[in-house]
C-alpha cells in the first residue's frame, strides 16, 4: 500500500515541532531536578538539623518539646525503622496523623527516635512547578511549531512558485520567470540570497540563456530562408526555360521540394515569432474537412459523423489537415482514414490514421522534432510537416495529440476549442 505524500511544509513543520517538544523536556526535567533536589534537601536538612537537636537533649535528658520528636512511633516507615535499628541515620517521605511528612530517625540507646516535618507543602510546589513546565512546553512548542508552519509555508511558496514556472517553461513559455534577477550576483554566483532565492535565479538565468539560443536560432532559420527564396524563384523560372525532357523534369521536381523547404521554414518561422493570429470564421466542419483532403489529391477515405459549425481559420485548419494527411500517406500505409466527430454538447474533433508502423516512441514522448522522423519504418522526411501542424493548432488553440492505434498505424487526434473555451 502506498504511503501519502507529505508535503515539505508540513515535514518542516512537524520537524520544528518535535525537536521544540524534545529540547523543551530535556529543560523541563533538568529544572524539576534541580528544583526539586534543592527544595527536598533544605527540608531534608532542617529535619535532620532538628534530629541531631533532638538527640542531644535526650542524652542529656532535657525536654524535647517543640521538635516533633518521638521515640519508636509506630507510624515511621519500615524501611527507615530497620535502617536506625541498623545503627545508621536516615530520612523518607512518609506519613503521620493523615499528613505528609518528611521524616529523620537515628539509633537512640537502644530505642529509634524520630524527628518529622510538614512536606505537604513542599509537595505542593513541586506539582506547581511540574504544571508551570509542562504548560510553558507546551505553550512554547505551539508557538515554535506555527513559526515553523509559517516559515514552512514560505518556503514551500517559493519552491513551488520555482516549480509552476519550470513547468511553463518546459511547456514552451520561455518569457516565464521566477522573479527580476535584481538579487543574482555578478557571475552567476548570489549576494544576499538564500538557497531558494538562489535555484530561483539560477532557473531565470538557465530560461534566459535558453530564450536568447532558441532566438538566435529562429532568426538565423528565417534569413536563411527568406534569402534562399527570391533566388530559387528565379532558378524556377528560368528553369521553365529548359527544353522539354527528362533533365528538365529531374530539375524541376528537386526545385519544387526545395522551394517547399524553404517555404516550410518560413512558415515556421512566422510560428515561432509567436505574433501568429486567426482570422476566425463560421464554417460547416464536415464540408471544410472534405475540402481539405480532397484538396492533397490522395486517396483518403473521409468519414464525418455529425455536422457542426466551427468558428475556426480555414487556412490554418486545411494546413493542418493537409500536412497530416500527406504525412500518413508518405510515412504509413494506406488505407488513411480521416474521421470528424462532433457529438452534441461535447467538442468536436479529427481524427487522422493510417495503417503504417505508426508513431515512434521519441516522437509519442517529446512531440515532432524538425529534420526528423525518428522512424526508419516509417520513411524518410525533413520533419517539418508535423512540426507546422503543431504550430498551427497552437496558434487556432486546438489540442492535438499523436498516439498509436491499438491495432497498429499513426493516429492523430485534433479536438477543436469550443465557444466557451476560446472566450475564456
Amino acid at each position: 500500500m502506498k504511503r501519502p505524500a507529505v508535503s515539505l511544509r508540513w515535514k518542516i513543520a512537524l520537524t520544528v515541532m518535535a525537536v521544540s517538544c524534545a529540547v523543551a523536556a530535556v529543560l523541563g526535567a533538568l529544572v524539576h531536578n534541580a528544583v526539586a533536589r534543592q527544595t527536598v534537601g533544605q527540608v531534608r536538612k532542617e529535619t535532620s538539623a532538628n534530629l541531631s537537636t533532638a538527640l542531644d537533649l535526650f542524652e542529656y535528658g532535657t525536654s524535647r518539646e517543640g521538635l516533633n520528636s518521638l521515640l519508636d512511633p509506630p507510624q515511621l516507615p519500615a524501611d527507615l525503622r530497620r535502617l536506625a535499628r541498623s545503627g545508621r541515620y536516615g530520612t523518607m517521605v512518609g506519613t503521620y496523623r493523615g499528613r505528609l511528612v518528611m521524616w529523620a530517625a537515628a539509633p537512640a540507646d537502644g530505642h529509634v527516635m524520630a524527628v518529622w516535618s510538614l512536606y505537604g507543602n513542599t509537595r505542593r510546589s513541586l506539582e506547581k512547578l511540574d504544571t508551570a513546565i509542562l504548560g510553558s512546553a507546551v505553550l512554547a512548542a505551539a508557538v515554535v511549531a506555527l513559526a515553523g508552519l509559517f516559515l514552512a509555508q514560505r518556503i514551500s511558496r517559493r519552491l513551488a512558485t520555482t516549480a509552476a514556472v519550470a513547468r511553463r517553461i518546459t511547456a514552451g513559455d520561455l518569457d516565464a520567470r521566477v522573479g527580476n534577477g535584481a538579487d543574482q550576483a555578478p557571475g552567476g554566483g548570489s549576494a544576499g540570497q538564500d538557497e531558494v532565492a538562489a535555484v530561483a535565479a539560477a532557473l531565470d538565468s538557465v530560461a534566459g540563456s535558453l530564450q536568447s539560443r532558441l532566438q538566435a536560432e529562429q532568426r538565423f532559420t528565417a534569413d536563411v530562408a527568406h534569402e534562399l527564396r527570391t533566388p530559387l524563384t528565379g532558378i524556377l523560372a528560368s528553369a521553365e526555360l529548359l527544353p522539354e525532357g527528362r533533365p528538365k523534369e529531374m530539375i524541376n521536381d528537386r526545385l519544387r521540394a526545395l522551394h517547399r523547404l524553404t517555404e516550410d521554414l518560413l512558415e515556421i518561422s512566422r510560428l515561432d515569432s509567436g505574433t501568429e493570429r486567426a482570422d476566425l470564421d463560421a464554417y460547416d466542419l464536415g464540408t471544410l474537412i472534405e475540402g481539405s483532403v480532397r484538396a492533397t489529391g490522395l486517396d483518403t477515405v473521409v468519414r464525418t459523423d455529425a455536422d457542426r459549425v466551427v468558428e475556426t481559420d480555414r487556412r490554418r485548419l486545411d494546413r493542418i489537415v493537409a500536412n497530416l494527411v500527406i504525412n500518413a500517406h508518405r510515412h504509413g500505409r494506406p488505407p488513411v482514414v480521416v474521421t470528424v466527430d462532433a457529438p452534441p454538447g461535447g467538442p468536436a474533433t479529427i481524427e487522422v490514421r493510417d495503417h503504417g508502423p505508426g508513431y515512434s516512441a521519441d516522437l509519442l514522448d517529446y512531440g515532432p522534432q524538425r529534420f526528423r522522423t525518428d522512424a526508419p519504418g516509417r520513411g524518410k522526411g525533413h520533419g517539418l510537416g508535423l512540426t507546422i501542424a503543431v504550430g498551427q493548432s497552437a496558434v487556432l488553440g486546438i489540442d492535438i495529440r499523436f498516439t498509436n492505434a491499438p491495432d497498429g498505424g499513426a493516429r492523430t487526434i485534433l479536438r477543436l476549442p469550443d465557444a466557451a473555451s476560446r472566450a475564456r
